[in-house]
């Protein structure tokens, strides 16, 4: 994101008399930055002078202001919404393999733009992470040159060019056959259970080409956006789908590529994470959740929606996946009991389980404990 540098002048004036107007709102130098939301967040600075004033020699401390950002209109929050401070990315961001939050060279922020013209490092480990082309690759083998992980066919499956073509294109609408709602209400269910973490940083983990993470971009109820999944060809699709749309903002939303066993994040710094339809496909769902735990601020809200197990189970969705892929998909997807789901999120440390059913169909809730 383009940013307009400002610095004004040093004002010889006691610090508490000091006042910055940003956006119509007038805030003391004491104000704490996260009540004025906007993405990136707009940090301010006041750093003190010991020295005297040359103009005002009775005045010990002077202040200088220095207005880091000027750029689109402030979200204002509630003050409920304010306690979820914003993270700046070089708190967010970490290394996969040890979790060190990464060294970045290029523009801050947490946006398209921004990491697509910078460069990360890990201090600790030394190894280093760069844009491939419209995402960033923060899985563990980023950068290696001959060897290739294989996943089990659930998740080598939307790999495939033509999965993450097709996936909008007809697939995921064939979900309804299962008592999937469709991604509109999905949506108003979803964000029924996030709005305490409304004004956060909000992870949709297997984001696939996107669906939901537009929508949470056009919702305007979150700072930053991170569309994560392990699909190369479904981050592309995603960035896609996101030029194509005129009323998408490329200033809250990132692209990522990374592990869910994985997550390339600090501890307890997102606050609302998201996997529409994709616990299924996971290859250690135990592993998935208890990162998702590990990164959720305390109080943090993870929303899932998967398949249950009915008993008359039918077989139209993968019947044309078993043609294609064979018959080792179906042994690789997992189909759940609701008492499993609960019992899974409880063991990787999440409480308040709350769930709606449809059919086939469950979107389910918990959160870390404050």
């Amino acid at each position: 994101m383009a940013m307009a540098m400002a610095i004004l002048d040093v004002i010889a004036v006691p610090r508490s008399s000091l006042r910055l107007t940003h956006h119509h709102r007038t805030l003391n130098a004491s104000s704490p930055h996260h009540l004025l939301r906007q993405p990136p967040p707009l940090p301010f600075h006041v750093l003190k002078q010991q020295r005297k004033s040359k103009k005002h020699p009775g005045l010990r401390k002077a202040c200088c202001v220095v207005v880091v950002c000027v750029s689109a209109p402030a979200v204002i929050i509630n003050e409920e919404q304010a306690n979820n401070r914003a993270v700046d990315s070089t708190e967010l961001l970490a290394c996969p393999i040890c979790f060190e939050p990464l060294l970045r060279r290029g523009p801050l922020g947490v946006n398209i733009s921004a990491i697509s013209r910078s460069a990360f490092s890990c201090k600790k480990c030394k190894k280093t992470y760069s844009n491939r082309e419209v995402y960033l690759d923060l899985t563990v083998t980023a950068g290696s040159k001959t060897f290739k992980e294989v996943q089990p066919a659930g998740t080598e499956l939307f790999r495939n060019p033509w999965v993450s073509f097709v996936y909008e294109r007809g697939w995921r609408q064939s979900f309804s056959t299962s008592g999937f709602p469709g991604p509109d209400e999905e949506l108003n269910m979803a964000q029924g259970f996030f709005k305490p973490r409304f004004g956060g940083v909000l992870l949709d983990v297997s984001c696939g080409s996107g669906l939901f993470s537009r929508r949470f971009v056009q919702s305007g109820a979150y700072s930053t956006i991170i569309a994560l999944d392990y699909s190369e060809n479904m981050l592309r699709q995603c960035y896609e789908f996101i030029k194509q749309d005129k009323s998408i903002t490329t200033e809250t939303i990132a692209l990522v590529r990374a592990d869910v066993a994985r997550l390339p994040f600090a501890s307890e710094t997102i606050d609302a994470i998201h996997a529409g339809a994709a616990l299924h496909c996971w290859p250690s769902p135990s592993s998935g959740v208890a990162e998702i735990s590990r990164i959720l601020r305390p109080g943090g809200i993870f929303v899932a929606s998967t398949f249950l197990r009915p008993s008359n189970l039918g077989t139209e969705l993968l019947k044309p996946l078993r043609q294609i892929f064979g018959q080792s998909f179906s042994r690789n997807v997992r189909y759940w009991e609701e008492s499993e789901l609960e019992d899974l999120v409880r063991s990787c440390g999440l409480v308040r389980y709350k769930s709606i059913r449809r059919g086939s169909f469950i979107m389910l809730s918990a959160k870390k404990p404050d």
